[in-house]
Formats: structure tokens, C-alpha cells, sequence
């Protein structure tokens, strides 16, 4: 039996569909530490199962497997999705990633770890950090009186001085503070006195109690802004040498007293909330940092946007309450003498890091702290949040905002113990049922029966191009390669490493190495001057050493999508260069649509599933020699991806049929593929069988032709054609 046999289009995308709109739900053990665009587990558990499993996958989802004995490998292990879902189900794993934070997050996700005595730990840091830190983050609530009112996100603008009179102003691109989703009314700041004011309706503004006609449009237009006192039009970054500087503006702030009272609760700071301000920075300026890192920011397609500010090194990303605090925890951390519990507080002080920064940015609608990497990148706004470090709980107990220790350490305690108790979550109409799967589990020793035999764990900080695996030695291969020019996870990692580095020292094991960014890592990079040359060459040199590695007939399995044909040449040579033909190219919803990087891009949220062997069969219903025999094979994932609760896009219809020209490509070439030929040379004959095929106009047109997406029945899929019906070896 095999994943062309076993799987199911629409069973496993409603699956996957449900976990990536809240994906922490479903598989708690990423919140572990950040990593960037997982792959949803349901996903991999189904392409397991499929290929390792007796029967349909829908007939085996929810019972406990166990595939002992068997060897999975991922040569690209980022988040670690593959590997987790794979040692769940009593496979051996293997897992390489040339990024030391990949390697980090991998282990420590992976190894067990004493919930008790991580625990109690974290209790300890609370009360310390309550006692050194807590009345930095208190306020007077102006409508109760109460004085230790808890703040939930101080709002800073960015501030500029005027080139012309060297008036300092403030850089505000609108002042709606909070929209009415979310909170009663519009919250409005007046531009001439700073008071907060609430609004009804955003067409009838009102005026300020100071006599001002309220606005919504700001000064900053297009990074350029005019000086309120001169005139003078100035450019983007607005200041001299150095970093920006802002002003403390605006505060949230939760007051239990008010429980009742509906929406959020707004202050303009008063004096006492800028001397808490003052405060911090004082001390912090008395206080000599032992584990603040004074790491330049390195050139990069992504930290020259920070350079263009005017930032050089990874400190001036946070303001100085916000180094107080880091500098206070990483202090506690160090000494904490159980070194698994350590390295488990210094993943959350990784992890914490993205939240308590001077990137982050304030969802006016949902109201809330967004983490800097909540668009794959290092976005520099006007206006920033800082969280509550300390974090926030209310009457009963559950965390109130985002983006403090206690909000981090709640959601590592859940992963950790889902690595004991995992679970799968089915649906029988709106109807959900959580099924705890006995008998599976996370981690290389049982947690609960030390007599069970051990799994099998080689997480590796290396190159996939140059790691060594025995031959014939893998069972199969499931991974989530890079995508061409898409996010450079080494340039973004580095801003938690060269912290988490700082910390634990580089003599500790796994953080030897200086950076996170690496000469050969397979993304697009302009700064690093990596093309596609450079990508396909990556992909095929490690295809070739996991052909090597993989038993005869068993599988590379991996997902991938981009909106340009171009990505797909590399995945076409690199497939052809290991001597692996695509027996099958699946669907499968692998990203959320209300992704801030994806949402209104026109990208798709469909992954294609590459299934590869060097031998093998694949269903004759599936190879197509022109765009009409294209569409209906089309037209039949599309019907199973509607079933399964999902509207397809122009995106996702692309990539899917991207995913089945190259497939189809691969199986024309094959016969007669010279690997020794130049990369531009195999490059050009890919794209000119994969235009031979069919172009993306003509597939359009045959879908629309026979109105396939909506309407179309294919037969041979039913197997009513007994000679279309039969499998093809290879």
C-alpha cells in the first residue's frame, strides 16, 4: 500500500483547512517557539499513514499506529512538523536544517522535560520579576482611582525633527487608536492636546474637549511628513544618526473592578506613568548588561530596512524598560542549576522576544500586540506596542493580552504536555470531539512506560548537501523544502539567536556558530546574490543524497507552492538529478487565507504534494498530454477540496496545476535526462516541456470551456474505465 492508493483529497483538506485557521489548538507543540509557516501536522500524519498504513487513511486517523522499526528522514526540518508527526507514530527520525535556531526548537520540542520542576521554576521567575520590575507596569485607572491598575500595552509614535527649524514633531500616519470591532466606539487621539476621545461614527468626528475638530488622517503620507511649525516637507527616517525616538502617547490598561463594563479601558500617560518611564531608563542606564547582546545587525534583504532607519545593532530594537526587563530575566535564567528546565526558560525568553520589541505594531481591530515577525519580516510602522512583560491574568486565572512571560510559559506548558497526551480533533457536522490517542506519543523514551523500546532521535545542525546517511537506510523522506525567494528565515532567526547565544554561551551545545544565516542556504536572497541557478543546483545536490539514503521504492515526499513558474523548474531538476520520477502531485490547504502575508496577495493557499520513488506506479488516469486532460484531473481536486469546506482562488487553481505540469514534465524527461548538462541548460528543457504540456491560459480556457470547477463529473476517477482505471510502473 502506498500514499497514491491510501490518501484522501478531501478527508485530510478539511482536516488541514480547520487546524491552520487556529493551528496551536490542534497541534499545541508549536508553541514551543516560533517558526515560520508550518505545515499543517494533520497533513504529514496523513501522508504517514498513508504510506506506512493498512486500509484508506480516513479509516485509521483516529486509532494509534505504531510504525516501529521504521526510519523517516527531513532534510529541510525547520518548525520540525514532519519529524514530530513522524516520531509520534514510532518512526526513527533523522532531521537536518542548516540553522542552528531550526536545530533549537527541533530539540527542545522533542526532548522530555519535568513539568513540575518547570513549573515551579516559572512560578519563581513570576513572583522575582513581580518584585524587581511589577510597578513598571501599573497605572492609575481615571475612573476608579484604583492606583495599581495593571497596563496592558503602552502605544509609542515614532518622532522626527524637522531638517529646516529643528522642530521636534510627532510621526503619526492616522489617529484612530482602536476601531469598533472590538471596543464601543472609534478611540480617536486628538492631534493638537493628545487627549483620547471615543466616536461613534468615523464620518462624524466631533471636536476634541480642548476645541479642536477631531481627524483620522495623519501627517505622515508615502514616508514623507510636514513640519507642523515650518512647513518644510521631510523625508523618511525623520532624525539623524542613530535609531528612531518615540514618545509614550497612549496606554491600554485592564482594571478588574471594571469587569462589567464593556470594551477596553484607554489613557492618555499622566505624569506619573512618563516618570515609571523615566524610571526604566534610568536604571537601566545605572545597570551594567551581562546579557543584552551588542550584535551588529548584518546586511540583508531584510535587516537593510532596519539599516535604512538608522539601527545597527539588535539592542536598539528595544527601548529601555524593555532591556531592564530582558536583562533582569536572563540574569534569573542563568542561574537556574537544572539544565533541562534552564534550556526550557531560555526557549521562552527566545520566544518572548518577538513580542518585546520596538517593531511591534497595535491591531487597531482586534486590539492586540502584533509579534515582529507577524509578516515574515522586519516591518519598521510609526506606531509601536509594548506588551506587559510580566503578562497579565484575570479572576480566573487565564491570561489577559499577549506577549508576556505569562502568556509564553501557559502555551510551552500545553505543548510540553501534549507531547504525552496527543490528541486529533474530528467533526461530525459543527459537532467537534477531541480523541486523545492512547498508546502514541511525542519524544524518544515513553513517558510513562520506561520498558517501552526507545525511538530512534539524530537531529543534526548541517547541511543537507554534505550530511552523511547510510544508503538504502531511510523509508521514506518527508520534508517542507524552502520556497524560492520567499522568507529568509536566516536573517529573521538571527534576531532571537544572537540573544538566546548571549544567554546560554556559545560553548553551549548547539550554539557554537556565530550566526544563523548561511552562505548556502536555498532562498532567493538579492544581498547574498542567490538565483534560481543557485536554488535548483541546492534542491537537486539534496534530492541526490536522499535518493542514495532511501530504500528502493520508498517515497521523497514533499510540499511546495509558489506564483511563479520559474520555482518550479528547480523542483523539476532537482527531482530529475536524484533519478526520482512524481508519481502523484496532491492538493492540500497548507496556509490560513487571513495570514497577514497571504490575505488580499492573490497567493495560494494550497500546497501540492510532490510523491516520488525511483520505482514504483502511478494511476494512467493521471498522466494527461494536453490542457483538456489537465483540466479534468483538476477539475476533480477542485471538487474534492470544495467537499472538504474550501472555495479555491485563481491562486490556488494555479498552483495546483503548476504542481501537475511540472509532475508531468518530470515523467516526459526522465528517459533521457543528462544530469551532467549545465544548470541553464536542464532549466531551459524543464520549462519547454512543461509549455509543451500546457500553459496556464490554456488550462484556464479548458476549465472554463467545460465549466469544470463547478459542474464537471470525471468518470475514470470512479474507475468506470477499466483501461484508464490501472496503475503505470516506473
Amino acid at each position: 500500500m502506498s500514499i497514491e492508493e491510501n490518501y484522501n483529497i478531501s478527508f485530510i483538506a478539511s482536516l488541514a483547512l480547520r487546524e491552520k485557521q487556529i493551528q496551536q489548538s490542534y497541534r499545541p507543540i508549536i508553541a514551543v517557539h516560533k517558526w515560520f509557516a508550518r505545515r499543517p501536522g494533520t497533513l504529514f500524519r496523513g501522508l504517514l499513514l498513508s504510506e506506512f498504513g493498512i486500509g484508506p487513511v480516513e479509516q485509521n486517523y483516529y486509532e494509534a499506529n505504531n510504525f516501529e522499526g521504521k526510519t523517516v528522514a527531513d532534510p529541510f526540518m525547520g518548525g520540525g512538523i514532519p519529524l514530530l508527526e513522524a516520531n509520534r507514530l514510532g518512526c526513527n527520525v533523522v532531521g537536518m536544517d542548516i540553522n542552528p535556531m531550526s536545530v533549537w526548537i527541533v530539540r527542545e520540542e522533542i526532548d522530555s522535560l519535568d513539568l513540575g520542576a518547570y513549573e515551579k521554576e516559572t512560578a519563581r521567575l513570576a513572583e522575582h520579576l513581580e518584585q524587581s520590575l511589577g510597578d513598571l507596569y501599573k497605572t492609575c485607572c481615571p475612573v476608579t482611582g484604583r492606583k495599581e491598575a495593571s497596563v496592558k500595552y503602552f502605544l509609542w509614535v515614532k518622532t522626527g525633527i524637522c531638517t529646516a527649524c529643528g522642530h521636534h514633531f510627532d510621526l503619526f500616519p492616522g489617529y484612530i487608536l482602536a476601531e469598533n470591532a472590538r471596543h464601543p466606539a472609534y478611540v480617536l487621539v486628538c492631534h493638537s492636546c493628545g487627549d483620547l476621545n471615543e466616536v461613534e461614527d468615523p464620518q462624524r468626528l466631533g471636536k476634541c474637549g480642548c476645541g479642536v475638530q477631531l481627524k483620522t488622517e495623519g501627517a505622515v503620507k508615502r514616508n514623507k511628513c510636514a513640519c507642523p511649525k515650518c512647513g518644510h516637507t521631510n523625508a523618511a527616517p525623520f532624525h539623524g544618526d542613530g535609531p528612531p525616538t518615540h514618545r509614550l502617547f497612549a496606554m491600554e490598561y485592564h482594571n478588574p473592578e471594571l469587569k462589567n463594563r464593556p470594551g477596553r479601558l484607554f489613557k492618555k500617560p499622566d505624569a506619573d506613568d512618563l516618570a515609571r518611564a523615566a524610571t526604566a531608563s534610568t536604571t537601566w542606564k545605572q545597570l551594567r548588561s551581562c546579557f543584552v547582546p551588542d550584535d551588529a545587525i548584518p546586511e540583508g534583504d531584510e535587516s537593510s530596512r532596519l539599516h535604512r532607519w538608522g539601527y545597527k545593532h539588535f539592542h536598539e530594537l528595544f527601548n529601555e524598560r524593555q532591556l531592564l526587563a530582558l536583562e533582569t530575566s536572563a540574569r534569573f535564567i542563568a542561574g537556574v542549576k537544572d539544565q533541562r528546565v534552564q534550556r526550557a526558560l531560555a526557549t521562552n525568553f527566545s520566544d518572548l522576544l518577538r513580542y518585546q520589541n520596538m517593531l511591534c505594531r497595535y491591531d487597531t481591530m482586534a486590539l492586540k500586540s502584533l509579534d515582529v515577525f507577524s509578516i515574515h519580516g522586519f516591518p519598521v510602522g510609526y506606531v509601536q506596542v509594548e506588551s506587559n512583560f510580566l503578562g497579565l491574568r484575570n479572576a480566573g486565572g487565564n491570561p489577559v493580552g499577549s506577549g508576556g512571560w505569562v502568556n509564553i510559559t501557559e502555551k510551552y506548558t500545553k505543548a510540553k504536555r501534549y507531547c504525552s497526551a496527543p490528541f486529533e480533533v474530528a467533526f461530525d457536522g459543527k459537532k467537534k470531539t477531541t480523541h486523545f490517542i492512547a498508546g502514541e506519543w511525542i519524544g524518544g523514551k515513553h513517558p510513562r512506560c520506561p520498558d517501552a523500546p526507545p525511538r530512534g532521535i539524530d537531529i543534526r545542525c548541517a547541511s543537507s548537501t554534505e550530511t552523511d546517511l547510510e544508503p538504502s537506510s531511510l523509508d521514506a523522506v518527508f520534508t517542507d523544502p524552502p520556497y524560492f525567494g520567499m522568507v529568509q528565515y536566516g536573517e529573521l532567526m538571527q534576531f532571537c539567536y544572537v540573544w538566546l547565544r548571549k544567554l546560554m554561551g556559545k560553548e553551549f551545545p548547539g550554539l557554537d556558530l556565530e550566526t544563523t544565516r548561511h552562505a548556502n542556504e536555498l532562498t532567493g536572497n538579492e544581498t547574498a546574490d542567490r538565483d534560481i541557478r543557485h536554488f535548483a543546483e541546492g534542491l537537486a545536490a539534496v534530492y541526490k543524497r536522499m535518493a542514495m539514503a532511501l530504500k528502493p521504492g520508498a517515497p521523497l515526499v514533499f510540499t511546495y507552492h509558489h506564483n511563479q513558474q520559474t520555482a518550479y523548474l528547480a523542483v523539476a531538476m532537482g527531482i530529475l538529478d536524484a533519478g526520482l520520477t512524481c508519481s502523484a502531485s496532491l492538493p492540500c490547504p497548507a496556509e490560513m487565507s487571513g495570514s497577514i502575508h497571504i490575505h488580499g496577495t492573490g497567493s495560494s493557499i494550497v500546497d501540492t504534494v510532490f510523491v516520488c520513488r525511483d520505482r514504483g506506479t502511478t494511476p494512467r488516469w493521471m498522466l494527461v498530454t494536453d490542457a483538456a486532460q489537465l483540466a479534468r484531473v483538476i477539475a476533480h481536486e477542485l471538487t474534492e477540496l470544495c467537499a472538504a469546506g474550501m472555495k479555491p482562488t485563481l491562486g490556488d487553481i494555479r498552483c495546483i496545476t503548476f504542481g501537475h505540469i511540472t509532475r508531468m514534465a518530470i515523467w516526459g524527461l526522465r528517459p533521457e535526462w543528462d544530469v551532467t548538462q549545465p544548470t541553464a541548460v536542464k532549466l531551459e528543457a524543464i520549462r519547454a516541456a512543461m509549455d509543451a504540456l500546457a500553459t496556464m491560459d490554456e488550462v484556464r480556457a479548458a476549465l472554463d470551456k467545460e465549466k469544470a470547477i463547478t459542474a464537471m463529473g470525471i468518470k475514470v476517477q470512479n474507475k468506470e474505465n477499466a483501461e484508464q482505471a490501472h496503475a503505470v510502473a516506473f
